[in-house]
Protein backbone atom coordinates (compact mmCIF):
# COMPACT_ATOMS: atom_id res chain seq x y z
CA UNK A 1 0.00 0.00 0.00
CA UNK A 2 1.43 3.63 -0.98
CA UNK A 3 1.92 6.15 1.38
CA UNK A 4 1.42 9.84 1.19
CA UNK A 5 2.39 12.59 2.47
CA UNK A 6 0.66 16.13 2.07
CA UNK A 7 3.38 19.29 2.36
CA UNK A 8 1.84 22.28 4.02
CA UNK A 9 4.09 25.42 3.51
CA UNK A 10 3.37 28.19 6.21
CA UNK A 11 4.42 31.44 6.88
CA UNK A 12 2.71 33.61 9.36
CA UNK A 13 -0.33 31.37 9.81
CA UNK A 14 -0.90 30.58 13.32
CA UNK A 15 -4.42 32.00 12.91
CA UNK A 16 -5.74 29.48 10.29
CA UNK A 17 -3.41 26.89 11.10
CA UNK A 18 -5.76 25.09 13.68
CA UNK A 19 -8.18 24.67 11.46
CA UNK A 20 -5.79 23.17 8.67
CA UNK A 21 -4.83 20.95 10.98
CA UNK A 22 -8.23 19.91 11.46
CA UNK A 23 -9.14 19.61 8.31
CA UNK A 24 -6.15 17.54 6.83
CA UNK A 25 -6.14 15.18 10.05
CA UNK A 26 -9.54 14.10 8.81
CA UNK A 27 -8.86 13.51 5.52
CA UNK A 28 -5.39 11.40 6.39
CA UNK A 29 -7.75 9.40 8.78
CA UNK A 30 -10.51 9.02 5.94
CA UNK A 31 -7.50 7.57 3.06
CA UNK A 32 -5.95 5.31 5.97
CA UNK A 33 -9.24 3.99 6.71
CA UNK A 34 -10.79 3.34 3.21
CA UNK A 35 -7.51 0.91 3.08
CA UNK A 36 -6.17 4.00 -0.17
CA UNK A 37 -3.05 4.99 1.64
CA UNK A 38 -0.36 3.41 4.19
CA UNK A 39 -1.45 4.09 7.68
CA UNK A 40 2.29 5.29 8.05
CA UNK A 41 1.25 8.69 5.80
CA UNK A 42 1.56 11.94 6.99
CA UNK A 43 1.60 15.49 7.01
CA UNK A 44 4.36 17.95 6.76
CA UNK A 45 4.28 21.31 7.67
CA UNK A 46 7.41 23.49 6.59
CA UNK A 47 7.57 26.74 8.45
CA UNK A 48 9.10 28.90 6.83
CA UNK A 49 11.06 31.73 9.40
CA UNK A 50 7.30 32.72 10.78
CA UNK A 51 7.92 35.45 12.76
CA UNK A 52 4.44 34.67 15.00
CA UNK A 53 3.71 31.58 16.91
CA UNK A 54 3.16 29.10 13.87
CA UNK A 55 6.70 26.81 14.68
CA UNK A 56 5.05 26.46 18.40
CA UNK A 57 1.71 25.24 16.82
CA UNK A 58 3.17 22.74 15.04
CA UNK A 59 5.27 21.59 17.38
CA UNK A 60 1.97 21.08 19.32
CA UNK A 61 0.31 19.37 16.78
CA UNK A 62 3.20 17.25 16.93
CA UNK A 63 2.63 16.07 20.25
CA UNK A 64 -0.41 15.62 19.54
CA UNK A 65 -0.39 13.37 16.57
CA UNK A 66 2.01 10.83 15.16
CA UNK A 67 1.37 11.68 12.09
CA UNK A 68 2.31 15.06 12.09
CA UNK A 69 5.68 16.13 11.32
CA UNK A 70 7.82 19.87 10.97
CA UNK A 71 10.26 21.02 8.85
CA UNK A 72 11.39 24.07 9.74
CA UNK A 73 13.57 26.63 7.81
CA UNK A 74 16.44 29.05 9.31
CA UNK A 75 14.87 31.95 7.87
CA UNK A 76 12.18 33.18 5.29
CA UNK A 77 13.17 32.15 1.93
CA UNK A 78 9.66 32.19 -0.02
CA UNK A 79 7.00 30.50 -1.18
CA UNK A 80 8.56 28.39 -3.80
CA UNK A 81 11.62 27.48 -1.85
CA UNK A 82 9.65 26.36 1.25
CA UNK A 83 7.42 24.10 -0.68
CA UNK A 84 10.45 22.60 -2.27
CA UNK A 85 12.08 21.72 0.78
CA UNK A 86 8.81 19.91 1.95
CA UNK A 87 8.94 18.27 -1.08
CA UNK A 88 12.15 16.61 -1.04
CA UNK A 89 12.55 16.37 2.77
CA UNK A 90 8.99 14.15 2.44
CA UNK A 91 10.27 12.32 -0.85
CA UNK A 92 12.60 10.02 1.26
CA UNK A 93 9.32 8.76 3.21
CA UNK A 94 6.57 8.64 0.81
CA UNK A 95 5.49 7.20 -2.41
CA UNK A 96 3.50 10.27 -3.15
CA UNK A 97 3.19 13.65 -2.00
CA UNK A 98 0.13 16.59 -2.24
CA UNK A 99 0.95 20.11 -1.45
CA UNK A 100 -1.73 22.85 -0.68
CA UNK A 101 -1.35 26.18 1.07
CA UNK A 102 -1.94 26.18 4.49
CA UNK A 103 -4.93 28.13 3.92
CA UNK A 104 -7.08 26.03 2.59
CA UNK A 105 -8.70 27.79 0.20
CA UNK A 106 -8.06 24.37 -2.04
CA UNK A 107 -10.59 22.23 -1.36
CA UNK A 108 -8.92 19.09 0.83
CA UNK A 109 -12.19 16.73 -0.43
CA UNK A 110 -10.54 16.51 -4.00
CA UNK A 111 -7.63 14.68 -2.10
CA UNK A 112 -9.47 11.21 -2.57
CA UNK A 113 -9.90 11.93 -6.59
CA UNK A 114 -6.73 12.96 -6.53
CA UNK A 115 -5.30 9.74 -4.64
CA UNK A 116 -7.20 7.43 -7.13
CA UNK A 117 -5.98 9.33 -10.18
CA UNK A 118 -2.34 7.81 -8.87
CA UNK A 119 -3.64 4.30 -8.16
CA UNK A 120 -4.84 4.72 -11.77
CA UNK A 121 -1.58 5.05 -12.87
CA UNK A 122 -0.95 8.73 -13.14
CA UNK A 123 2.37 9.92 -11.91
CA UNK A 124 1.21 13.79 -11.61
CA UNK A 125 -2.38 15.37 -10.91
CA UNK A 126 -2.91 18.78 -10.67
CA UNK A 127 -5.43 20.47 -8.99
CA UNK A 128 -7.79 23.07 -11.58
CA UNK A 129 -10.02 25.21 -10.25
CA UNK A 130 -13.50 24.95 -11.84
CA UNK A 131 -14.43 28.48 -11.84
CA UNK A 132 -12.92 32.25 -10.84
CA UNK A 133 -16.95 33.94 -9.06
CA UNK A 134 -15.29 34.26 -6.19
CA UNK A 135 -12.21 36.64 -7.45
CA UNK A 136 -12.85 40.06 -8.50
CA UNK A 137 -12.81 41.50 -11.47
CA UNK A 138 -9.41 43.08 -11.57
CA UNK A 139 -7.71 39.71 -10.22
CA UNK A 140 -10.04 38.09 -12.35
CA UNK A 141 -8.61 39.64 -15.38
CA UNK A 142 -4.90 40.02 -14.26
CA UNK A 143 -5.23 36.13 -13.87
CA UNK A 144 -6.46 35.40 -16.91
CA UNK A 145 -4.22 37.99 -19.07
CA UNK A 146 -1.42 35.66 -17.01
CA UNK A 147 -2.24 32.70 -18.26
CA UNK A 148 -2.21 34.12 -21.61
CA UNK A 149 1.07 35.82 -21.50
CA UNK A 150 2.22 32.36 -20.53
CA UNK A 151 0.98 30.83 -23.49
CA UNK A 152 2.71 33.56 -25.41
CA UNK A 153 5.86 33.37 -24.40
CA UNK A 154 5.30 29.37 -24.60
CA UNK A 155 5.67 28.42 -21.60
CA UNK A 156 3.98 25.11 -20.54
CA UNK A 157 1.47 25.68 -17.58
CA UNK A 158 -2.02 24.38 -16.36
CA UNK A 159 -4.60 26.84 -16.85
CA UNK A 160 -5.81 27.73 -13.23
CA UNK A 161 -3.79 25.41 -11.57
CA UNK A 162 -1.62 27.08 -8.61
CA UNK A 163 1.02 24.80 -6.76
CA UNK A 164 -2.10 22.36 -5.00
CA UNK A 165 -1.01 18.90 -6.70
CA UNK A 166 -0.28 15.17 -6.13
CA UNK A 167 3.20 14.04 -7.40
CA UNK A 168 4.38 10.43 -7.32
CA UNK A 169 8.12 9.57 -6.00
CA UNK A 170 9.14 9.20 -9.05
CA UNK A 171 8.67 12.73 -10.45
CA UNK A 172 9.93 14.04 -7.42
CA UNK A 173 13.29 11.98 -7.87
CA UNK A 174 13.57 13.53 -11.44
CA UNK A 175 12.89 17.52 -9.92
CA UNK A 176 15.49 16.87 -7.63
CA UNK A 177 17.79 17.04 -10.76
CA UNK A 178 16.60 20.40 -11.09
CA UNK A 179 19.34 22.54 -9.09
CA UNK A 180 18.35 26.30 -10.40
CA UNK A 181 17.67 28.73 -7.87
CA UNK A 182 15.03 31.10 -9.89
CA UNK A 183 12.21 28.23 -8.91
CA UNK A 184 8.35 28.53 -10.78
CA UNK A 185 7.31 25.10 -9.99
CA UNK A 186 3.86 25.81 -12.02
CA UNK A 187 6.43 25.81 -15.14
CA UNK A 188 8.76 23.45 -13.75
CA UNK A 189 6.41 20.63 -13.10
CA UNK A 190 4.46 20.37 -16.40
CA UNK A 191 8.41 20.23 -17.80
CA UNK A 192 9.38 17.07 -16.54
CA UNK A 193 6.52 14.74 -18.03
CA UNK A 194 4.81 11.96 -16.90
CA UNK A 195 1.54 10.64 -17.34
CA UNK A 196 -0.54 13.38 -15.68
CA UNK A 197 -4.81 14.00 -14.57
CA UNK A 198 -6.44 17.20 -13.55
CA UNK A 199 -9.15 16.95 -10.60
CA UNK A 200 -11.29 20.15 -10.47
CA UNK A 201 -12.34 21.95 -7.47
CA UNK A 202 -14.21 25.27 -6.39
CA UNK A 203 -12.12 27.89 -4.44
CA UNK A 204 -12.92 28.90 -0.84
CA UNK A 205 -12.41 31.95 0.92
CA UNK A 206 -9.67 32.01 3.19
CA UNK A 207 -10.36 31.08 6.60
CA UNK A 208 -8.16 33.32 8.81
CA UNK A 209 -5.53 35.73 8.42
CA UNK A 210 -4.16 37.61 5.40
CA UNK A 211 -3.32 36.55 1.73
CA UNK A 212 0.50 35.80 1.32
CA UNK A 213 0.64 36.98 -2.37
CA UNK A 214 -0.51 40.91 -2.92
CA UNK A 215 -0.61 42.37 -6.32
CA UNK A 216 2.76 43.37 -6.06
CA UNK A 217 3.96 40.06 -5.14
CA UNK A 218 1.94 38.44 -7.79
CA UNK A 219 3.21 40.50 -10.62
CA UNK A 220 6.65 39.72 -9.51
CA UNK A 221 6.23 35.48 -9.51
CA UNK A 222 4.49 36.04 -13.00
CA UNK A 223 7.69 38.28 -14.08
CA UNK A 224 10.11 35.61 -12.39
CA UNK A 225 8.32 32.69 -13.74
CA UNK A 226 9.05 34.77 -17.92
CA UNK A 227 12.52 35.07 -17.21
CA UNK A 228 12.75 32.14 -15.62
CA UNK A 229 11.86 29.82 -18.34
CA UNK A 230 11.49 32.13 -21.95
CA UNK A 231 13.52 33.95 -23.77
CA UNK A 232 10.58 35.06 -25.74
CA UNK A 233 11.30 39.22 -24.07
CA UNK A 234 14.71 39.10 -25.62
CA UNK A 235 13.52 38.44 -28.93
CA UNK A 236 10.83 40.83 -28.94
CA UNK A 237 13.66 42.97 -28.12
CA UNK A 238 15.40 42.27 -31.09
CA UNK A 239 12.22 42.74 -33.18
CA UNK A 240 11.37 46.18 -31.51
CA UNK A 241 15.01 47.28 -32.44
CA UNK A 242 14.72 46.19 -35.40
CA UNK A 243 11.35 48.39 -36.47
CA UNK A 244 12.77 51.52 -34.70
CA UNK A 245 15.87 51.15 -36.98
CA UNK A 246 13.22 50.29 -40.02
CA UNK A 247 10.80 54.01 -38.93
CA UNK A 248 14.12 56.16 -38.66
CA UNK A 249 15.30 54.86 -41.89
CA UNK A 250 11.92 56.18 -42.95
CA UNK A 251 12.20 59.29 -41.21
CA UNK A 252 16.03 59.95 -43.05
CA UNK A 253 13.77 59.38 -46.19
CA UNK A 254 11.60 61.93 -44.96
CA UNK A 255 14.03 64.54 -44.03
CA UNK A 256 16.21 64.25 -46.61
CA UNK A 257 13.32 64.67 -48.95
CA UNK A 258 12.36 67.58 -47.45
CA UNK A 259 15.90 68.90 -47.36
CA UNK A 260 15.55 68.75 -51.38
CA UNK A 261 12.80 70.14 -51.59
CA UNK A 262 13.34 73.10 -49.60
CA UNK A 263 10.25 72.64 -47.14
CA UNK A 264 12.35 71.83 -43.92
CA UNK A 265 10.27 72.96 -40.64
CA UNK A 266 11.21 73.14 -37.16
CA UNK A 267 10.91 69.95 -35.95
CA UNK A 268 12.01 70.16 -31.56
CA UNK A 269 8.97 68.96 -30.67
CA UNK A 270 9.18 65.40 -32.93
CA UNK A 271 12.90 65.33 -32.14
CA UNK A 272 12.31 65.72 -28.43
CA UNK A 273 10.04 62.82 -28.51
CA UNK A 274 12.11 60.65 -30.57
CA UNK A 275 15.14 60.78 -27.93
CA UNK A 276 12.95 60.35 -25.19
CA UNK A 277 10.83 57.31 -26.72
CA UNK A 278 14.57 55.43 -28.14
CA UNK A 279 16.42 56.43 -24.45
CA UNK A 280 13.36 54.81 -22.99
CA UNK A 281 13.33 51.53 -25.22
CA UNK A 282 17.02 51.30 -24.52
CA UNK A 283 16.92 51.39 -20.71
CA UNK A 284 14.06 48.85 -20.24
CA UNK A 285 16.17 46.94 -23.06
CA UNK A 286 18.86 46.96 -20.91
CA UNK A 287 17.27 46.63 -17.44
CA UNK A 288 16.09 43.75 -18.69
CA UNK A 289 18.66 42.16 -20.20
CA UNK A 290 20.17 43.02 -17.10
CA UNK A 291 17.94 40.75 -15.07
CA UNK A 292 18.76 37.45 -16.92
CA UNK A 293 22.25 38.37 -16.39
CA UNK A 294 21.41 38.47 -12.54
CA UNK A 295 19.38 35.15 -12.68
CA UNK A 296 22.67 33.48 -14.41
CA UNK A 297 24.69 35.56 -11.50
CA UNK A 298 22.46 33.82 -8.70
CA UNK A 299 22.38 30.24 -10.64
CA UNK A 300 26.38 30.34 -10.65
CA UNK A 301 27.25 30.74 -7.30
CA UNK A 302 25.42 27.72 -6.62
CA UNK A 303 24.04 28.45 -3.19
CA UNK A 304 21.98 26.91 -0.96
CA UNK A 305 18.25 27.56 -1.53
CA UNK A 306 16.95 26.79 2.10
CA UNK A 307 18.84 26.02 5.58
CA UNK A 308 16.80 23.53 7.59
CA UNK A 309 17.05 23.96 11.41
CA UNK A 310 14.79 21.34 12.53
CA UNK A 311 13.68 18.31 10.69
CA UNK A 312 11.39 16.35 12.48
CA UNK A 313 11.46 13.71 9.79
CA UNK A 314 14.46 11.93 10.99
CA UNK A 315 12.69 10.82 13.52
CA UNK A 316 10.76 8.14 11.52
CA UNK A 317 11.32 4.84 11.76
CA UNK A 318 12.87 3.53 8.19
CA UNK A 319 12.09 0.42 9.43
CA UNK A 320 8.19 1.03 9.45
CA UNK A 321 8.80 2.72 5.81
Amino acid sequence: MNKLSIVVPCYNEEQALGYTNAELTQIINKLVESGKIHKASFILYVDDGSKDSTWNMIEGFRKQYPFVFGLKLARNVGHQNALTAGLLAAMEYADMVISIDADLQDDVSVMEEMVDRYREGCEIVYGVRNRRDTDTLFKRSTAIGFYKLMKLMNIDIVYNHADYRLLSKKVLEQFALYPERNLFLRGIIPSIGFRSAIVKYDRKSRVAGKSKYPLGKMFAMAFDGITSFSIQPIRMITVLGLIIVLCSLCAAIYALYSYISGKVVAGWTSTILSIWFIGGVQLLSVGLIGIYIGKIYVEVKGRPRYVVEINDLTEIDHEEQ
